[in-house]
Formats: C-alpha cells, structure tokens, sequence
C-alpha cells in the first residue's frame, strides 16, 4: 500500500482561526484550462483624474469637494453599508425568521493623491501614512460605545468589485463583531485559556521553522501562504510579537508592516506581471471595551487569480454546496511567490 502524501494525494487540511476544513486535490493542477478568461488591460493612469471622486480638490457624488491632501486622507463613505441612525430593534417570527438591527459607520481611505499609484508602487515611509491613519481611526472608532468591531480592509482591481482605481480603502465600523471575526475570536480564544500563548505565536513559530510557506520577513511581521490557504495565492501577514491590535504596535514596528505590506503586494505584481487584484484586510481585536490577550494581529490577503493574468479562481459548485477546494497546494504557491524579485516588474 502506498504511503499517504498531502503534497500529493487529495485531502482535507483544518483551518484553526475558523474551525473550518478546505479540500486540495494536488492533482487537479495539470488539468487543462477551457473556462473562463478574464481581459487583462493594463491602462495608464495620470497623477490626477479630473473625473476621480477620490483625487484632491474633486467633488464626490454627494456633492462634497475633497481638500487639496497631500498624504493620506480619510472621510465618511457617501454610500455607507451602516449607519449610524439605525434604529434599534429586532424582528421575529418564530425560530425561522429572525432579523435585528445593525449600526455603524463606514469611512473611506485615500492611500496617496497620486491616482496612478498602487501599494507596491509607493514609497514605504508613504506606506507609514496609511499604517498612521489606520492606528488613529480604528482608535477613534473603537473608542464609541456604538462601535464593537473596527474592520480595516482594501479591494484592489476591478475584478474584485472595486469601483475605483485610485489607491484607497476602507473601514466598516460595526456595532457587532461579524461573522469571520466571531470564528476567529472564538478559536483564539479556546486556544489561549488551553495553552496560556496566541495561536498565531504557536504557528508563526513552527512556520519558521518549517520555511516552506514563508515568502518574507523582516523584524517584526512575517508573510507567508497558511497551510489552509483556499485561494491559490492566498497569503497572510502576522506580527512576530503577539499584540491584539495596531494600538500596540511600536514605531518600528508599524514602519515593518509598511515595508513587508509593499514586499508582499510587489511579489503579487510580478508573479504574472500585472497590478495583480485582491482583497485584504486586518484582523485584531474587538472593540468592546474588554480585554483580548487571545487576540494576534494579523491581515489576511484573497487575490483570485488562479493560472495567468487571465484567468480567476471561482468558488462554484462543490465549492458553494460541500467544502472550498484548491488545485495548486500551499506549498507550491508559496515556492512560486518566494522565486520572484522584491523589485517591481516596472523598475526593471
């Protein structure tokens, strides 16, 4: 009988942040591609769109005119999800129809004023700014009564919905924490009350050791493909020392997240040598005015592209109806990712 390989033979690896499994099935990769093919149009953008709602000194579709921002800049969505004048309340009609309220408040973040730039393609002192920003609003957020999670994230690309190209995020303040993060609280949690550690410090650890998923490091945040990765070129970012939130993060170490934040997002460009789409978002405590030693910063990245530049990942069939299931192994990726050059594709 042959001797069972999970870098060959399908099979079924746990995610423990969600409790959740994933099917791989190595094989499928030498499979033929007849499927959908994405056009892949790589369009020059000036400095300055005059018809960009995010560019300096534009008016937005509410008709609010942007000041003249030189670095970064953050204001309230004009088409927010939440809002903050819900009404409490709840509906119910028996066990199977259920509805309640949710609050919030949703804010836009300009990353640059530059509207032709990208993650990868800026400086990482500019990087800083955002890392800044990002510190200050999930601070001023989570310090309202009304707001228990602080969801700091980035689409980028249209093909993950994003309506905008110029370089920009968001933050979804909530009332409650959302689902993915209640998984991740719960898991993290059970974790630190049986070992007395994050289990992100446990992993990190044996990851390092391991040096099969890890594509950067400095000295502070490590990146690299988990081992439950679904996307084909999923990857994450962790801090070293387990801190809860950006709040607890040093000066050095926020400038580390700026700099393996543009390492990273350059390897996603030059894998296929293309502004390669994704989103991406930070992970961190809760809001609630408690305490979260279980908690360890970390910011998940979802990009969809799966063979080429032209060609996605789609999560249909079995995906949607059993388990989520990826071709290429964690392990593959990571190799692929971790041969490329930290220069941009552009620069060379």
């Amino acid at each position: 009988m042959t001797k069972f390989d999970y870098i060959e033979n399908p099979h079924r690896r746990y995610n423990p942040l969600t409790g959740e499994w994933i099917l791989v099935s190595p094989h499928r990769s030498k499979r033929p591609w007849q499927g959908q093919v994405e056009k892949v149009v790589e369009e020059k953008r000036p400095e300055h769109d005059p018809q960009c709602y995010l560019c300096p000194t534009n008016e937005r579709v509410g008709g609010e005119k942007n000041p003249n921002y030189e670095d970064v800049y953050s204001f309230q969505n004009d088409f927010s999800a939440l809002l903050q004048d819900t009404p409490e309340g709840e509906f119910s009609d028996g066990d199977l129809f259920k509805a309640e309220s949710e609050s919030g408040i949703c804010k836009v973040i300009c990353f640059s004023p530059n509207h032709s730039l990208t993650v990868p393609e800026m400086k990482v002192e500019n990087i800083r700014k955002v890392v800044d920003l990002w510190c200050k609003e999930y601070q001023e957020l989570g310090d309202r009564e009304d707001i228990g999670y602080v969801q700091i994230f980035e689409n980028k690309g249209s093909i993950m919905g994003c309506s905008n190209p110029h370089p920009h995020g968001q933050i979804w303040a909530s009332k409650l924490v959302p689902l993915e993060t209640s998984k991740e609280s719960e898991n993290q949690l059970a974790y630190f009350e049986k070992h007395d550690r994050t289990m992100l410090s446990d992993y990190l650890k044996s990851e390092l050791e391991k040096k099969e998923r890890i594509l950067v490091e400095n000295n502070s945040f490590v990146a690299l493909v988990p081992f439950w990765a679904v996307w084909p070129f999923e990857t994450m970012i962790i801090s070293k020392r387990a801190v809860s939130s950006l709040l607890e993060l040093t000066d050095e170490e926020k400038t580390d997240l700026a700099d393996v934040y543009k390492k990273l997002t350059i390897m996603y460009d030059n894998l296929f040598e293309v502004s390669f789409a994704y989103s991406a978002g930070l992970h961190q405590a809760p809001t609630d005015g408690e305490e979260h030693p279980e908690w360890h910063l970390h910011m998940h990245f979802y990009p969809p592209l799966l063979r080429s530049a032209s060609v996605k990942k789609f999560m249909v069939g079995y995906e949607m109806l059993g388990t989520p299931q990826r071709d290429i192994t964690a392990e593959g990726a990571a190799k692929r990712l971790r041969e490329l050059s930290i220069t941009h594709y552009k620069l060379r």
